[in-house]
């Protein structure tokens, strides 16, 4: 299930949520809609000519959307499009859309879907509109998943080494996984779907990875902090023990199993890694030295090594 340590809050679900960042949505379908393709909204057809399909003179349909079947209605941050249910050239006419929390809309009389998109959440429902003004809801059956990661003892990451990737829960028979969003920030709030997603959390660039499967809960907010075994580690060549660093050294990182992970060039090399042992490989000129060592986790280091001619390798030697 998961690499680490994974701690789990439920909130319900509040001015939080309705304040988070509004992006685009992923369709779930409500009434027996199905096979409608809609995460995006963006294989739609505008209508053709100046003339909205959406007239005055039509039937008022005022449409709202609640988290759950007994949440109170959306006030903010709906996406709302409402399509005719034909598909034109593969694509359906899109109608009118809306921004905002309950709408309302002047249609003629007729069937349509109307989607409605909030945050990462959405749902879809076949509406009929008639002459006269009615109503429709659509529960989204949405949460929120707020993520978050610490070191070991609770030693806070810094925010900008680390980012989180949201993908569906269920993999493919590869074994592959749909991302659903790349990229998220930690402390940010997301809505999505109810239902298990798979979380990777990655701190720095290298190999410092958690992987998770969390639950959202429709109407609540989860909060889920990862733990991470790892450390920030700094490496520099030098002459002499705390000697300055040789500039323009190459420098190629091996795990325990004598596996290349990262290759950078630099005075120095910088960079986090999980708790472990690796090999470093610095290269001067003609001259290549290597050096042991381990990371343990939560503790941050600077390694060096001596650029001497007794340490010095055999450049062939290296190379293997």
């Amino acid at each position: 299930m998961f690499e680490g340590t994974v701690r789990l809050f439920l909130i319900w679900l509040g001015a939080l949520l309705l304040m988070a960042p509004v992006s685009f949505a992923m369709a779930q379908n409500v009434d027996g809609v199905s096979d409608l393709k809609l995460p995006g909204i963006s294989s739609y057809a505008t209508p053709k000519g100046e003339t909205s399909l959406a007239l005055s003179g039509g039937g008022a349909i005022t449409l709202s959307a609640q988290l759950t079947d007994k949440g109170s209605d959306i006030t903010r941050g709906i996406v709302w499009r409402v399509f005719k249910p034909e598909a034109v050239n593969g694509k359906l006419p899109m109608v009118a859309s809306s921004h905002g929390g309950t709408a309302v809309f002047q249609l003629e009389p007729g069937s349509y879907l109307v989607h409605a998109s909030y945050g990462r959440a959405g749902a879809t429902k076949r509406i009929t509109v008639g002459k006269d003004a009615k109503r429709e809801s659509l529960v989204l059956d949405a949460g929120g998943l707020k993520l978050d990661a610490v070191l070991s003892g609770g030693v806070r990451i810094p925010p900008k080494k680390l980012r989180f990737s949201i993908y569906e829960g269920t993999a493919e028979a590869n074994g592959d996984r749909a991302l659903i969003i790349p990229d998220v920030e930690p402390n940010s709030v997301v809505r999505l779907n109810a239902g298990i997603y798979h979380i990777v959390s990655t701190y720095g660039a290298v190999n410092a990875v958690i992987r998770s499967d969390i639950r959202v809960e429709a109407g609540k907010l989860t909060e889920a902090t990862v733990e991470h075994h790892a450390a920030e580690i700094t490496m520099k060549l030098v002459r002499e023990t705390g000697g300055e660093a040789i500039a323009d050294t190459s420098w190629s990182l091996l795990n325990e199993s004598g596996d290349p992970i990262k290759e950078t060039v630099g005075a120095f090399a910088s960079m986090v890694l999980a708790e472990g042992d690796y090999t470093i490989i610095a290269k001067n000129r003609d001259r290549i030295y290597q050096k042991d060592f381990t990371v343990v986790a939560g503790q941050n280091q600077e390694i060096e090594v001596l650029a001497t001619e007794a340490a010095a390798m055999d450049p062939e030697e290296g190379a293997d």
